[in-house]
Parts: C-alpha cells; structure tokens; sequence
C-alpha cells in the first residue's frame, strides 16, 4: 500500500481486497555482520508473501522500530517503550478500519514485540466486532519453524539460534546480501535456549549471553537457504494465521 495511491487502494478495498497485513519488526543490533533493520526487512518480506498467500490482501506499512531495551547496550539499537508500541499498533487499527477492512493482521518478527501486540488487539478486538483482528503472537512456535527447516540442512537449533544466527543471517543473505559482512561471521552463544536464558535476555540485555549480540552460529549462512526459510516459514504461518481467522469467525 505504501507504493499505491489512495485511489487504487479504496478500489482494491470496493473488489474485495477486504484483508490487511502488517509486519512489526525493529531497529536494533544483530551481532557485527547484520544490519539494524535485519527484523524489519524480514517481517517485511513475510508480510507481503503472507498477503500473497492469503489472497485478496494488502500490505500496510511495516513498524520499522519496536521493543528493544535488550539491545540498548549495543550502538544503533533504538527501542520504543511498550506502550508506545501498543499505541501504534492501536492507531493502525483505528486508522486501517475507517477504509472497509475486515481483518487486520499483525506478524511481528521480533519476540520483544509480542506483549505490545497481544495487550493491543485485546484491546482493540472489543472495540471492532466486527473486524477480525489478529496477532502472531506464539513466538515459540515461529522460532520452531525455523529450527526445523535448519534441522533438515543438518543445522543443529544452537547453530540456527534465536538472534543472528545460521537462520537470520541466511535470510537477510537471500534478501540484501550486500548488507552482509560475512567476513565477520563468527559464533554467538550457542548453549541451550530456554526460560532462564530468556529471562537472563530480557533482565540484563544480550550481552549478558553473547559479548557480539549473537545467539547462534551464522557461519554456514548462504543464500539458497535463506530462500527456503523464507517461503518455508512463510507456508507455515500463512496457515496457522488461516486457522486463527477461521476460529474467530
């Protein structure tokens, strides 16, 4: 939508492009050898093959910036305070169903996002009954998807990791390759991943698991696979987001 003009959206909206798909990713540091849009140029990319995918859908403007004081120990990282996050998503709630859409969905490829989501459709949800309003808001799930896709490349879930790993870095390889210093590719944290790591994560920033801001491995990185994670991941959400729009009916 943001290439479109507004005339050619509200026609698109008349024949029946009634569903809405927006990306939520951040602007934050990943590691020496990614750039600090890595989440946003990723959930942007799954936005729009997820609208592909749905079919009779359009693409809004992806949230460049999101919730990331983890990071803040790290130069370039910028983070938005929960409640301001909420406060954005609600206002592209409000502003998307003055135009006739029906279903509005929210796919945030950053994990810091996920409480500003979940508070803000809840919210939002009683408000418009008659809008389907949806959040992909099982991170665990999304990271589980690419473990498996990794695991059939023989990349193991410690290598794959959760933060500009083997997955990540492949999948910015295969859409901006030239952003990619893979001369800096070098091993993160590559121990287990579980609640503790994650509330050591969130309680005292990244750093206090990886001094380069790596959870995982990017050394056998490469751009096919970034492909393959990519529509691969993509498949997997379009139908779980199916599922969700079909339950709430």
């Amino acid at each position: 939508m943001e290439e479109m003009n507004w005339v050619d959206i509200g026609n698109a909206i008349k024949s029946g492009f009634t569903t809405v798909v927006i990306g939520i990713g951040s602007t934050e540091q990943h590691g020496p050898h990614l750039p600090t849009h890595t989440d946003t140029i990723i959930g942007d990319i799954l936005a729009n093959k997820i609208a592909l995918k749905l079919g009779n859908a359009l693409q809004a403007q992806t949230i460049r910036v999101g919730c990331s004081d983890h990071h803040l120990s790290f130069p370039g990282t910028i983070s938005l305070e929960k409640d301001t996050l909420k406060a954005i998503i609600i206002d592209y709630i409000r502003s998307l169903s003055k135009h006739g859409f029906q279903k509005i969905i929210f796919i945030p490829s950053h994990g810091g996002n996920i409480a500003a989501i979940k508070e803000a459709v809840e919210e939002l949800q009683s408000d418009y009954q008659d809008i389907n309003i949806i959040g992909y808001t099982d991170i665990l799930k999304f990271i589980m998807y690419e473990w498996q896709i990794a695991n059939e490349f023989g990349i193991t879930n410690e290598e794959a990791g959760a933060h500009a790993g083997e997955v990540e870095t492949s999948q910015v390889l295969a859409i901006a390759e030239n952003q990619v210093r893979k001369e800096r590719f070098k091993p993160g944290y590559v121990g287990p991943l579980g609640p503790e790591t994650e509330k050591l994560l969130y309680e005292k920033g990244i750093s206090a698991l990886s001094e380069i801001g790596v959870v995982g491995d990017p050394t056998h990185a490469d751009v096919e696979k970034g492909k393959i994670y990519i529509e691969k991941l993509t498949e997997n959400l379009t139908k779980d987001i199916k599922k969700l729009l079909s339950s709430k009916k």
